[in-house]
Parts: C-alpha cells; sequence; structure tokens
C-alpha cells in the first residue's frame, strides 16, 4: 500500500483510503515490480516529503515525471544532482537568470526549493521508462486534485504558479478569493519560443507577493 508519511498524512488519510487509492496503489506496485519505472519508489511522494504541509508557500504544477533513467526525483522539473537539464529547465533557468539577476544554476535538483515551501507536485507521480504518460488515468489525478484542493481550503495567502494549458486547468480547485495565481506558457520550447514563457517573471512576483504579505522570501537561485 502507498502511504504518506509526515504531517501530510493527518490531512490526506480519508483520501488514501478510498477505493480508488487502493486501487491506484496495487496497480503502481505492480507496474514497479514489473517494469522499469520512475522516479524510484522510495522517492514517489518526494514532494512531500521535502515541503511538510505546514511550510507550503507556494506551489508549482507539472504533468508526469521525467521517463529516462536517472532523472525523476520526485519534484516536478527537477532532477537528480549530476543530470542533464531537460529543456523545459533549462528554459526556466533562463527566465530565472533574467527576471532574478542570477547565474544559471549548475545543479537542476530542485530541493532546495521544497525545503524553502515551494510544493512542486506532479499531477502523476509515476511513470514507465520511455513511455510518458504510461501512468495517467490510473487514479494518480484523483489525488493529487484532491491534494491542490485541500491545500486551497485549508491555508491561506498561498501563490499557485500555473505553466502551461494542462496546470491553468487546475485553477478551477483554487479559491482565487483566497490564493494568489500567476499564469503563463508552459517553458517547454514550443511553448517558450512562440513567446508564451519568456517574461513572465513569475520569481520576482513570488517574492513580491511574499513579501507584501510579510513572508521571507524564496531564494531561487541558493542551489
Amino acid at each position: 500500500m502507498l502511504q504518506l508519511q509526515g504531517t501530510w498524512l493527518s490531512h490526506l488519510k480519508s483520501e488514501c483510503d478510498k477505493p480508488y487509492f487502493k486501487a491506484l496503489s496495487t496497480f503502481v506496485q505492480s507496474e514497479y515490480s514489473e517494469q522499469s519505472c520512475y522516479p524510484p519508489i522510495d522517492q514517489l511522494f518526494n514532494a512531500f516529503s521535502c515541503c511538510s504541509f505546514e511550510a507550503v508557500r507556494v506551489v508549482i504544477i507539472g504533468q508526469d515525471p521525467y521517463h529516462s533513467e536517472g532523472q525523476a526525483n520526485g519534484l516536478c522539473f527537477s532532477v537528480n544532482e549530476g543530470m542533464g537539464h531537460p529543456p523545459s529547465l533549462r528554459n526556466i533557468f533562463k527566465e530565472l537568470e533574467v527576471d532574478m539577476k542570477l547565474s544559471y544554476p549548475e545543479s537542476g535538483d530542485l530541493t532546495e526549493w521544497a525545503h524553502q515551501g515551494v510544493f512542486l507536485l506532479n499531477a502523476t507521480l509515476s511513470v514507465r521508462s520511455k513511455e510518458a504518460g504510461s501512468h495517467q488515468n490510473q487514479g494518480w489525478e484523483d489525488f493529487t486534485d484532491s491534494v491542490i484542493k485541500i491545500l486551497s481550503e485549508q491555508k491561506t495567502d498561498l501563490i499557485f504558479l500555473l505553466w502551461g494549458s494542462f496546470a491553468k486547468n487546475k485553477k478551477k480547485l483554487i479559491d482565487t478569493c483566497k490564493h494568489f495565481v500567476l499564469e503563463s506558457g508552459h517553458p517547454s520550447p514550443m511553448s517558450a519560443n512562440r513567446g508564451y514563457w519568456f517574461g513572465n517573471k513569475h520569481f520576482s512576483k513570488t517574492n513580491a507577493l511574499l513579501s507584501i504579505k510579510g513572508k521571507s522570501e524564496i531564494k531561487w537561485g541558493s542551489f
């Protein structure tokens, strides 16, 4: 049985007890025992373990984990230390360079963002090797939609960064009277090169909103 740890469990216990989650758990365990899947099974809930429920200040929503060996570490858009940067991550860092006047990061591991309260949530938390989208429509989306709704209901003044049409569709789960929502195109080359990503200034805008609320800013380049 898939099992959350820490403070998230108290907020999501009822969700984890639902029939769909038990079926999802069976599916995932079968896939990992019979196929090569990513991220490693002990990192499935890395977004949760690296950023407690209480610590969440910013939410970034991705879609699927990377499906090549050694890349995915359970945080959306993030790759393990020493791995090359996929195209979307390169464009995220290029925007970060210009927006925050920072050097391009050497590491693509975004764990330090998570430790500062940036919740890096993929809609689907697992994938079969070299088969993009292979674990979609098995229950992960029901679970992660519930996570977004619970964050929206139980917290205030979160900043949701919705990049691309998939993430923007999650806006309906968010109470925009209680939270901030920043939207732009996706950082993938197709979207970015058409002018829908670069110049969104989401990193500086996020820090400005945090500052207005008396919260410490995110050190986007601290890693």
